[in-house]
C-alpha cells in the first residue's frame, strides 16, 4: 500500500490526540501537519495543548511541530497532506464550512464531527457495514467542483455499541428498537478530573444524541440512488442517552422486535460469523474479529472488555427472549477508538484501499 501524508484538524482536542496515538505507528499514514484554533496556532504543539487527556504520553515526535491555522492555513496544509482527519470543536455551520473549504481547496476530508453526517451525498461509514456509500463520492465531487477533494464522516460513537449487532440480523427484518445507552465521559471530551460532577451521579441528558441515535442509523442503512443516499424508513427506532461514571467506553441496552423472529441460536451464529470489507482487506486498524460475543451474565464490561483487539472490537451478551419485544442484549464499544478516531482512521484505511485518496 502506498504512504500518505496526513493533517490533523483539531489536533489539540482529545480526539485529535488520540489520532495521534493511533497514527505515530500506522504503517502507511504519516502526520506532517497538526492545525488547532487561532489560540494554539504558532506555538509547539507540546505547548499548544493544555492538557494531554490520555493515559498514553504524547509521542516525542509531534512534541516541537508547530501548530496551524485551520482556518487560515487551509492551503498550506493541503499542499502538504494528502488528506485530513478532522475533530474540530466549533459551531457546526462553521464545521460544515470548513470542511468544504479543505475539500474544494482539493485536500479530501475524514471527519470525525456531527456536521456533515445527513448531507445527502456525503457517506457515514461504519466500514464493516456501508462501505458501498462510498461511491456517493463521485457526486460530491461533482456538486464541489473537485478531482480529488471531498468529506467523508464515521456516525456517532455511541452507534458502534448497539448498530453493528443489529446488522447482521437484517435477514429476520427489526421492526421496532429501543435502546438505552450508557455513555463514557471521554464521549464528552472529559476525565473524572475535568469532570467531578459525574462522581457518583448520572447525567440522563446529552444535547442532541437521541436524534442522532434514533437518525443516523436510517442513512447507514440507506442506499445510494442518483448521486445521493435517501435513508431507509424502517426499523423504527427509539432511543435514550445516559452520561455515567466510566472513562471509556458506551454500553447499550437493546430491544428488538422482528418481522420473522429467529431463534437465540441463529442471532448468535449471525453474530459470530459476521465480517465485513475491512476483514476481508485486512486493514491494519481492522479487528480480526468483528463480534464477540460472550455467554457470561456480566459482561460485556467497559472495565474489562474496551480494549479488546486494540479497542476496535464490538461485543455483545445477555441474549434473551423479552416479553414485550422478542429479545434484548446488552452491546458495547470503545467510544474513543472504535467509536471515534480509530474508526475514522479505519475509514480513511478503507478509502486509501479503494484509491479515493489517488
Amino acid at each position: 500500500m502506498k504512504s500518505y501524508n496526513v493533517g490533523v484538524i483539531g489536533a489539540t482536542g482529545m480526539v485529535g490526540q488520540r489520532f495521534l496515538l493511533l497514527l505515530e505507528k500506522h504503517p502507511y499514514f504519516n502526520v506532517v501537519c497538526l492545525a488547532a484554533s487561532p489560540a494554539s496556532a504558532g506555538k509547539k504543539y507540546k505547548d499548544a495543548v493544555k492538557k494531554w487527556h490520555l493515559s498514553e504520553p504524547m509521542p516525542e515526535k509531534y512534541g516541537n511541530l508547530t501548530v496551524l491555522n485551520a482556518e487560515t492555513d487551509i492551503d498550506k496544509i493541503a499542499s502538504e497532506a494528502d488528506f485530513v482527519f478532522c475533530a474540530v470543536n466549533m459551531p457546526k455551520d462553521k464545521i460544515r464550512a470548513l470542511e468544504e473549504a479543505y475539500a474544494k481547496a482539493e485536500c479530501p476530508v475524514v471527519s470525525n464531527n456531527s456536521a456533515h453526517r445527513f448531507t445527502p451525498d456525503v457517506p457515514m461509514v461504519i466500514p464493516e457495514i456501508n462501505a458501498e456509500h462510498l461511491s456517493v463520492i463521485d457526486a460530491q465531487r461533482a456538486r464541489l467542483g473537485t478531482k480529488r477533494g471531498f468529506i467523508a464522516v464515521k456516525s456517532n460513537c455511541s452507534l458502534q455499541s448497539y448498530v453493528p449487532l443489529l446488522h447482521p440480523l437484517a435477514e429476520f427484518n427489526p421492526t421496532e428498537i429501543a435502546v438505552c445507552t450508557y455513555q463514557a465521559i471521554s464521549g464528552a471530551g472529559k476525565t473524572f478530573e475535568t469532570m467531578p460532577e459525574i462522581i457518583d451521579n448520572i447525567i440522563p441528558y446529552i444535547g442532541g444524541e437521541e436524534e442522532k441515535s434514533q437518525l443516523e442509523p436510517l442513512k447507514i442503512w440507506g442506499k445510494v440512488q442518483n448521486g445521493r443516499i435517501v435513508c431507509a424508513n424502517s426499523p423504527k427506532i427509539t432511543a435514550q442517552c445516559l452520561r455515567v461514571p466510566v472513562s471509556d467506553g458506551h454500553t447499550a441496552a437493546c430491544f428488538v422486535k422482528f418481522e420473522k423472529k429467529p431463534s437465540k441460536e441463529q442471532i448468535i451464529e449471525a453474530w459470530n460469523n459476521y465480517s465485513g470489507e475491512p476483514q476481508k482487506l485486512n486493514l491494519p486498524s481492522a479487528p480480526r474479529k468483528f463480534i464477540h460475543y460472550s455467554e457470561q451474565d456480566d459482561r460485556p464490561q467497559p472495565k474489562l472488555d474496551r480494549n479488546t483487539e486494540n479497542g476496535m472490537a464490538v461485543f455483545a451478551g445477555r441474549l434473551r427472549e423479552d416479553e414485550v419485544f422478542d429479545y434484548k442484549f446488552i452491546g458495547f464499544s470503545h467510544n474513543t477508538l472504535r467509536g471515534a478516531a480509530g474508526g475514522a482512521v479505519l475509514l480513511a484505511e478503507l478509502l486509501a484501499e479503494k484509491g479515493y485518496f489517488g
